[in-house]
């Protein structure tokens, strides 16, 4: 063995075979990087693709939900009649909103927030991460 060694060593092989190796493996990361990169890209496009298909029918219920709203409205006293016309215009907005614009244009639009309220922007952040984590904890 130690022969060999010296042999591979006065050749040079061991050299080249150590840098064989490395382009090798470097090949191999640049492969698995790709690959991974193809595999985030294609991710999100499914779930953009899956998020833009409940986009009508998340409208059609914000849209029962105020056509509800206006209906009982009508019904109560007029002092609290005003207060769910007001709550069942703001869904129905909604409705509109998410049924007008892809999920590109919402996140570019919830980014423009951010940027001009960026205060708000992280305490809406803390409060609805608190929420999710009351709500996975309490169901594990």
């Amino acid at each position: 063995m130690d022969n060999q060694f010296n042999k591979d060593a006065s050749q040079g092989g061991s050299y080249r075979e150590g840098t064989g190796t490395a382009t090798q493996m470097k090949q191999e990361t640049q492969n698995t990087a790709s690959q991974v990169k193809d595999k985030v890209t294609d991710f999100g496009k499914k779930t953009a693709e899956m998020i833009d298909t409940q986009r009508e029918p998340a409208a059609g219920a914000l849209e029962k939900t105020a056509s509800a709203l206006h209906e009982k409205g009508d019904r109560v006293a007029a002092a609290t009649s005003g207060a769910a016309h007001k709550i069942a215009d703001k869904i129905q907005a909604t409705a509109d909103y998410i049924r007008e614009h892809d999920v590109k244009a919402m996140m570019n639009d919830v980014e423009g927030l951010v940027r001009r309220h960026p205060g708000q922007a992280r305490a809406a952040a803390v409060a609805a991460g608190f929420l999710f984590g009351r709500v996975f904890r309490r169901s594990a």
